[in-house]
């Protein structure tokens, strides 16, 4: 098992431990010294398949932020993404516009923990996998929670991604 501590790194952890609670979910964030900045790397640190990692995706959709969350293994097709939305621009997000919607940095960005709620699309090939893990607001912690979990606290759509 990873080397994990308890300790709170930042404040947006903070907010996402809060988001859980909220939810009435245990707060399962673990912090790790390592850091775990990449899917792969949080596999790693974790012990489990990169496509059990649910990563966080800010993009851009026509000036709005949208989230998506994308397993680990996963390579998100913008256009299929558009086609299926009923079109409009999507690009990456600069870590601006990131920062600003999310309160957290491009790398550590969680599902929830938010200023306000953003529109979130949940990759339909995480639901393959019995617990997830996913950012839980900077560089250096994760939370575990289940798809159906994930995808009910963050009001996301489930949709194919790639």
């Amino acid at each position: 098992m990873p080397k994990a501590t308890d300790t709170p790194a930042a404040p947006p952890v903070d907010r996402v431990r809060s988001a859980l609670l909220a939810a009435g979910l245990p707060d399962t964030v673990r912090f790790f010294g390592a850091g775990v900045p990449t899917a792969a790397a949080a596999a790693e640190q974790l012990g489990c398949d990169v496509a059990a990692i649910a990563n966080s995706l800010v993009f851009e959709l026509d000036g709005g932020p949208l989230l998506i969350l994308a397993s680990g293994a996963a390579r998100v097709d913008t256009a299929l993404v558009s086609a299926q939305l009923g079109g409009g621009r999507i690009r990456r997000a600069t870590p601006d516009f990131v920062l600003q919607h999310t309160g957290q940095e491009v790398g550590g960005v969680a599902p929830v923990g938010h200023p306000e709620r953003i529109r979130t699309l949940l990759d339909e090939s995480l639901e393959r996998h019995p617990l997830l893990w996913a950012g839980a607001g900077d560089h250096s912690s994760m939370f575990s929670i289940s798809y159906r979990d994930l995808a009910r606290i963050t009001s996301a759509e489930p949709l194919r991604v790639r």
